[in-house]
């Protein structure tokens, strides 16, 4: 079987809303594009903050979900790794600092995301949220801690 190129299809029993298996979630996926992670995703109605603009939570949520794939998945690529391969990581926010630019319509988006720097446990991100028109309508400073691992016990998840 093919690796799947998607960062989300390698978090077993991920139930998040935004990023996982979750039928009522958002569903995204990310992927490598060169240095950046991209993730296209379209919106429906129920999503709307005023009419016909994107909700700005939804908005950090998908922010949040994209660059915590971009984390784990920056991770396995530093040991020069598929994301198939154990052991496996995962992030949580540390931080999520969103600047909304202008109102973002409520159609297909695109996020690109960056590592900026890697110091132990903790990846911080640069992430850029365009429309669909690729005009950049909010910028977001992320940092993601990873919170487990999966070559230490199964039991360490979220220690500090």
């Amino acid at each position: 079987m093919k690796e799947s190129k998607y960062f989300q299809d390698h978090m077993p029993e991920n139930v998040c809303f935004g990023c996982g298996h979750n039928h009522e979630g958002l569903q995204i996926k990310s992927y490598w594009e060169g240095n950046e992670s991209v993730c296209k995703w379209s919106s429906q109605e129920k999503y709307h903050g005023w009419s016909n603009l994107m909700n700005g939570g939804i908005m950090a949520t998908l922010i949040d979900c994209h660059c915590m794939g971009t984390a784990m998945a920056d991770a396995y690529q530093r040991e020069g790794r598929s994301l198939d391969t154990d052991p496996e990581y995962r992030y949580a926010t540390g931080t999520l600092t969103v600047k909304y630019l202008k109102p973002t319509p409520n159609t297909e988006i695109e996020l690109r995301a960056s590592v900026i720097e890697v110091k132990g446990r903790k990846t911080v991100l640069k992430c850029d949220f365009y429309s669909a028109n690729g005009e950049k309508t909010a910028e977001a400073d992320v940092v993601a801690i990873r919170v487990f691992d999966g070559s230490e016990n199964k039991e360490t998840v979220f220690k500090s």
